[in-house]
């Protein structure tokens, strides 16, 4: 059976679901500015919204957030109560623990579900055994041009250490990688923020310790080749999961 989508965000992220050829079909549009959504509606063939009350009562499955944090924050809840998924790529809306619980227990009596893409990392699914046993170290290293950061620097510099939290404040456009590992482990993530002008794409390093041994990632992201500020790989998470999300075999779960 096709999925059916309803989508929150019509920029770049939005066109590659749009326009990758997947066992679903955008039903509806919804953009702050309607310009993009109906431009987005030329290509999918859903019919674009400038009302979201009009837009999330239409007849879908699955709401796509692809937005901002903000766009979480504001129609969230209202997606579950109109009994309907929601696919969340803004994951650090979900660093603020009251909105995130309310979230939860709106999806949990309305016996719906919050997805979350494991977006520009790898490894989210091992990483949820800090749920079943404690671990001893999880830390997340990551290095990006001094640009991308706001901040001048002619070489490689720490401009933040502590934890994802306190990251968050100083970095906010910085949170979804942080944010979607400590959700995965059950528990804080310390964090170290490098600026480094000899780079030209986000590196992650991820580096985790308990009873069962020692994991170390090493994510190097290309941006998307039609929007730089996008990583590639979190859109390409974004259509794996649409794919797989009916799936009778279920992989690293």
């Amino acid at each position: 059976m096709m999925l059916t989508i309803g989508l929150i965000g019509c920029g770049n992220i939005g066109h590659i679901i749009a326009n990758y050829q997947g066992n679903w079909k955008i039903i509806a549009l919804y953009d702050q500015i309607f310009d993009r959504a109906r431009e987005l509606a030329a290509i999918s063939g859903g019919t674009p919204f400038q009302d979201f009350q009009e837009f999330i009562s239409a007849p879908f499955d699955l709401v796509v957030e692809a937005a901002s944090v903000r766009a979480v924050r504001l129609f969230g809840e209202t997606v579950l109560l109109h009994d309907k998924d929601l696919v969340v790529m803004s994951v650090g809306a979900l660093s603020d623990p009251a909105f995130r619980e309310s979230l939860i227990t709106t999806a949990r009596d309305r016996k719906k579900k919050i997805y979350l893409p494991s977006g520009a990392i790898t490894g989210l699914d091992n990483i949820r055994v800090g749920q079943i046993t404690p671990l001893s170290r999880l830390l997340l290293r990551t290095t990006k041009n001094p640009a991308s950061l706001g901040i001048p620097a002619t070489e490689r510099m720490l401009v933040f250490k502590g934890t994802a939290n306190e990251c968050i404040k100083e970095f906010p456009r910085n949170v979804n990688v942080s944010v979607a590992l400590s959700l995965a482990a059950g528990r804080e993530v310390d964090v170290e923020l490098y600026a480094d002008p000899d780079v030209d794409r986000n590196l992650h390093e991820i580096f985790v310790e308990g009873a069962f041994g020692e994991i170390y990632i090493r994510v190097n992201n290309l941006p998307s080749p039609e929007n730089p500020a996008t990583s590639y790989l979190a859109a390409l998470s974004i259509l794996s999961l649409l794919t797989h999300i009916d799936s009778p075999l279920v992989v690293g779960a």
